[in-house]
């Protein structure tokens, strides 16, 4: 419970990013979209500006995830999720025991669909991880904060892209051994509808696969057959477009990256938090990133950062 006189939930937009998003052509009203990177440590907040599209608004080092990369399948894997969530109001959640945090509710329809177990993932402060994004206190408060007045402007939920890495032709190569692999296909998709039109895709599900800007997505049902899906008429050409110049910078750069599989002592912490966990310990961390929560497992974060599973 919030202690009376503990306001952490209702503390402004920082002076000095109400100021950036002016100089982009942002309001603290405009709606969001957040995109998480797992092997890069890194969350990136996107909010529409003048152009009615989505541009990036700031980029965040995350303190702490656990697992591997990879999807969530089941209840205490330790894994953080992977996937297309959407985050309403009612899932902020400002008495969370991490400072603040948001539940980006998992499992998601083609989740339960599958049959993926869990609980409470969220996206929280502190610098601890059993399945979440810790992202210290300073830095979910500046998240959470953004979020709030994006819904308290009229944003109906805003969607979260939980990835494993940055979805670009080369890392899909690095990684196209993976038993993910198709998986992660079917994520670049929607990535690829983003960087096509900027405009957060509209997300449905069959079969076992996300569909994106579906002309009527709202017909398709997760673990259904999808039956003949038509693209929306007004993005397809752009993401064609988009898709054309990812394939042929594949067949240029792909072919010479060696496919390669890591495999994590448990998790990742950007090289900024590992630097000072590095230089102070973990109770050096602890106090510069939550205060009074201990750090999960800062051995293993110490470990080096991607292994090679030969």
């Amino acid at each position: 419970m919030l202690e009376r006189g503990d306001n952490r939930h209702l503390q402004p937009i920082p002076a000095a990013l109400l100021s950036e998003m002016s100089a982009k052509g942002m309001s603290a009203a405009d709606p969001i979209m957040i995109r998480i990177h797992k092997k890069e440590s890194e969350l990136e907040l996107w909010k529409r500006d003048k152009t009615g599209q989505f541009a990036l608004l700031k980029t965040y080092p995350m303190c702490r995830w656990s697992g591997q990369l990879g999807p969530k399948k089941r209840e205490g894997d330790r894994q953080a999720p992977e996937g297309f969530y959407a985050v309403n109001a009612s899932q902020l959640n400002p008495r969370s025991q991490f400072y603040l945090s948001f539940n980006l509710g998992f499992p998601n329809a083609l989740e339960v669909s599958q049959g993926y177990t869990g609980s409470a993932l969220m996206v929280h402060g502190a610098c601890t991880s059993a399945g979440c994004f810790a992202m210290t206190d300073q830095g979910i408060r500046e998240i959470y904060s953004v979020a709030r007045d994006a819904l308290a402007g009229g944003q109906a939920s805003f969607q979260v892209q939980a990835l494993p890495f940055r979805m670009t032709a080369e890392n899909m190569a690095r990684h196209k051994e993976s038993p993910h692999t198709a998986f992660w296909k079917n994520l670049k998709e929607g990535v690829d509808h983003f960087e096509a039109t900027r405009h957060p895709p509209r997300v449905a599900a069959c079969e076992n696969r996300y569909v994106f800007n579906a002309k009527d997505g709202a017909s398709l049902i997760p673990g259904k057959a999808c039956g003949k899906i038509e693209p929306d008429p007004e993005t397809a050409p752009l993401v064609a477009q988009y898709q054309a110049s990812q394939a042929e910078k594949f067949a240029t750069t792909g072919s010479s990256i060696a496919s390669t599989n890591y495999r994590l002592a448990d998790g990742g912490m950007h090289p900024s938090f590992r630097r000072v966990l590095k230089s102070v310990g973990p109770q050096g961390l602890q106090v510069a990133t939550s205060g009074d929560v201990e750090i999960s497992r800062p051995d293993a974060a110490l470990a080096d950062l991607y292994e090679e599973d030969r």
